[in-house]
């Protein structure tokens, strides 16, 4: 099975591109999804994050509170790296179970949706890596719409990812989502073609 990552900067559309490969059949793992499964209420993950960061993580109903956690470790490298080794192994052996779950059903090719893909040193890890793209004002304007954060808020999480222009220079194909709706179809119509053409190599 052809194992392709799926990344690019917060904000860039990544989300976007994964929900329309789905829609075209294409099996998606998505990190963040596993990364809040691994956390639930409950969870052995939850009950560490509890222990390491305090109790004040939690909300009343048990769940995490994921602003206060985020308030916490970005910008303190030294938390986030704490937070990380709590969350990355878990992440990692869920991540396994479902892609041998794929190889089993004998799917050709699936995607990783990994919005850290390069941060944790993974692209060695994959027969390819999709970076999705736009300017980093794309990126602030975005973050102000769908979030409540703070200018500072926005500014560290931009800053804790590598900067977008090494993704891409690393990258095997680059979608930009710096433009319009029809702009971005025609991206995905090649990403469709270049995706094709790993099935076959």
């Amino acid at each position: 099975m052809k194992w392709i990552g799926l990344t690019g900067g917060i904000a860039c559309g990544k989300s976007t591109i994964s929900r329309m490969l789905v829609e075209h059949s294409i099996p998606v793992i998505d990190a963040d999804v596993i990364a809040r499964d691994v956390v639930k209420s409950g969870s052995p993950g939850l009950k560490s994050i509890a222990h390491e960061f305090g109790e004040d993580v939690l909300l009343e109903d048990g769940n995490l509170d994921r602003r206060k956690l985020g308030q916490k470790v970005f910008g303190n490298p030294e938390l986030l790296r704490k937070l990380e080794e709590i969350t990355h192994p878990l992440i990692r052996e869920e991540t396994r179970r479902r892609r041998r779950m794929l190889e089993d059903m004998n799917t050709p090719l699936a995607v990783y949706d990994v919005p850290l893909l390069y941060e944790t040193k993974a692209e060695d890890q994959f027969d390819g890596v999709i970076v999705v793209s736009c300017t980093k004002e794309q990126q602030k304007e975005r973050l102000r719409r769908r979030n409540q954060w703070s200018e500072s808020e926005i500014e560290m999480r931009i800053a804790s990812q590598i900067p977008i222009q090494f993704k891409e220079g690393q990258a095997d194909f680059i979608i930009f989502n710096n433009k319009d709706e029809q702009h971005l179809l025609r991206e995905f119509d090649r990403l469709l073609a270049w995706l094709e053409e790993q099935k076959k190599s």
